[in-house]
């Protein structure tokens, strides 16, 4: 039985692994938080979209995960609540809905594409300043 100290996401957890038949490795328990915690590193930095006027932020990524499937694209009319797309985390899928009423003016993922959180996904704006 081996221990391991691993850290994901700025968080240590300490596990077990036991050699099974000399072949292969296999959790013997589930990672549990470590008694001792180290300084999260910073977070990584990435560039906003940018954004004409009359549009809002962009709606981001709640949590790493996989984009499962698009309900609509580009030019398309949304109303606050309508789900946009479904992302796949720690195999649930969630809706990602529009915040408010307008129209899709950008979207920056795909169906399958993997996305980390805080990922931007789409924009939202208003009909008017969407060029045709």
């Amino acid at each position: 039985m081996s221990k391991y100290r691993i850290t994901l996401d700025g968080k240590v957890y300490e596990m077990e692994i036991e050699r099974v038949d000399g072949q292969a490795e296999e959790v013997r328990k589930a990672p549990v938080p470590a008694q001792e915690t180290r300084p999260a590193p910073a977070p990584e930095t990435r560039p906003a979209p940018s954004a004409d006027a009359g549009q809002s932020p962009a709606v981001r990524s709640p949590m790493p995960g996989t984009v499962l499937r698009m309900n609509l694209a580009k030019g398309d009319r949304v109303k606050k609540g309508q789900p946009v797309l479904v992302l796949e985390a720690m195999k649930m899928e969630n809706e990602i809905v529009a915040h408010g009423d307008g129209v899709l003016c950008e979207v920056y993922v795909s169906a399958g594409d993997t996305v980390q959180g805080g990922a931007p996904l789409f924009e939202i704006g208003k009909e008017e300043a969407v060029v045709k």
